[in-house]
């Protein structure tokens, strides 16, 4: 069975290539991310499948510009009915408390389950030096922290992190606030281009909400066992 702290990425960017990876998972996986790959080549329909086929959506878009245009944006991504959306919490805190009040308007209007939004801390490709490189003043752990505490501040309903931040942004923010982690990677799996890594146990012990998974699954020469050996490792932490 579907373990709903899952969600895969469909990291694909043709419809076929989703349905393919949807097909072979069946009934084991419920959550599924569309990101940039898809989203951009296919549209609106990647979400409508998907619904469809009774999964939940996580439209990881990480919308950033200034207030006015992301507002628009996630106004306009209200209407797909979408569970999660994605904005940078690097927009500051205008931008998101624009977004947070665009979403409950447009959902009232259109009469929809308004969609939760998530903001991006720090991406888990980062490392020390590449922090560094690009001017980060404070430690990675520090600055995801304190934006953590802004999108909460902002009226977002959560963020999504290294599991590495997870323990103190579950600390900061407190029990009810989302935190979504990709940079997951199982025993079994290799690390890839993800710097600030965990495994799914290890994760959901911390704080996290939910764990995106990618690689290890959609290019697994058994996606179905690779999810039941995840899920496997999650239903060790209570729910």
């Amino acid at each position: 069975m579907a373990d709903d702290r899952l969600i895969v990425a469909l990291d694909v960017s043709t419809m076929d290539g989703m349905k393919q990876i949807v097909s072979s998972l069946g009934d084991s996986v419920s959550f599924y991310k569309v990101g940039m790959e898809l989203f951009y080549a296919e549209g609106e329909q990647t979400v409508r499948y998907l619904q469809e086929q009774g999964k939940h959506v996580f439209l990881d878009l990480k919308l950033h510009d200034i207030p006015n245009t992301v507002a628009h944006g996630v106004s306009s991504l209200t209407k797909l009915g979408a569970n999660l959306i994605t904005l940078h919490c690097q927009g500051g805190p205008v931008m998101m408390r624009a977004a947070a009040d665009a979403v409950r308007e447009s959902s009232e209007k259109l009469g929809v389950e308004r969609p939760l939004l998530l903001g991006v801390t720090v991406l888990t490709s980062f490392d020390d030096e590449a922090w560094s490189a690009t001017g980060g003043q404070l430690p990675i752990a520090d600055q995801v922290i304190r934006l953590a505490k802004l999108a909460k501040e902002s009226g977002l309903d959560g963020v999504v992190a290294s599991p590495l931040e997870a323990k103190l942004i579950r600390e900061a923010c407190g029990p009810d606030f989302l935190i979504v982690t990709p940079g997951i990677r199982p025993s079994f799996a290799a690390t890839n281009d993800q710097k600030r890594i965990s495994t799914p146990a290890s994760a959901l012990q911390d704080g996290a909400s939910l764990l995106v998974v990618g690689r290890p699954i959609t290019q697994a020469e058994q996606p179905q066992e690779a999810v039941r050996l995840i899920i496997e490792e999650m239903e060790t932490v209570s729910k």
